[in-house]
């Protein structure tokens, strides 16, 4: 059994990880929004749990035991987004929060019910890969938006920044995970581009937007 906190942390520590970051104190404080005296005590408190190591000039890493509860906080939290929307019609910019309390159950029979009742899901509704039960996570190829040219037909696959404000706005422009859009033409200047859905009008995406959505080609 472990506390809330620790939890935390090594969830932070596997986001930051698997996103190409390093782990340091600051990094971990920052993304938890406390301060680095409290992460200190907390990572030394989790190395003699032996859920994680530190790396000289890296910060910290996983221990194969502190991968295991990172990924499976990790399909908790998934499939409780996935569950918040597909059958409690919670928007997909409104479910980060509840899900962050909602993982911390202990139960992994209500979770594997859960996963089962929902049809074992791969993707949850940001498209963020769910690790089955046994850890393991779908893989898929896609690139960043930005990436495209004028002329390539596109289907969203993934928002790589699940703010909720950057959700809100692509919400606003009915852009969602399965949407199909045209690249009708770039913008060397500013990066930005403009967009097509398959139904209704053009618009303008900004270069920050543009490279938080990954996207795979569609045949046409």
């Amino acid at each position: 059994m472990h506390s809330r906190s620790e939890e935390d942390h090594i969830k932070a520590v596997y986001a930051l990880v698997r996103s190409g970051q390093s782990a340091g104190t600051k990094d971990i404080a920052d993304r938890l929004g406390i301060k680095a005296s409290s992460v200190t005590v907390m990572l030394k408190k989790l190395a003699e749990k032996s859920l994680l190591k530190h790396e000289p000039y890296y910060g910290v890493k996983l221990t194969p035991k502190g991968q295991e509860l990172a990924l499976k906080l990790v399909r908790k939290h998934r499939l409780w987004e996935t569950f918040l929307v597909e059958r409690l019609g919670f928007e997909w910019d409104e479910v980060h929060e509840v899900a962050e309390e909602l993982e911390h159950v202990t139960s992994e029979k209500l979770i594997d019910r859960l996963d089962e009742y929902l049809g074992h899901p791969g993707f949850d509704p940001h498209g963020d890969p769910i690790p089955d039960r046994s850890g393991r996570i779908r893989s898929r190829k896609s690139k960043p938006l930005l990436a495209c040219a004028a002329g390539d037909v596109v289907r969203i696959l993934a928002v790589s920044e699940t703010t909720d404000g950057l959700l809100r706005l692509l919400g606003s422009k009915g852009l969602r995970i399965g949407t199909v859009i045209t690249v009708q033409e770039t913008h060397a200047f500013d990066g930005s581009m403009d967009v097509k859905p398959k139904s209704g009008a053009a618009f303008s995406l900004s270069k920050e937007v543009s490279h938080h959505l990954q996207v795979e080609p569609v045949a046409h």
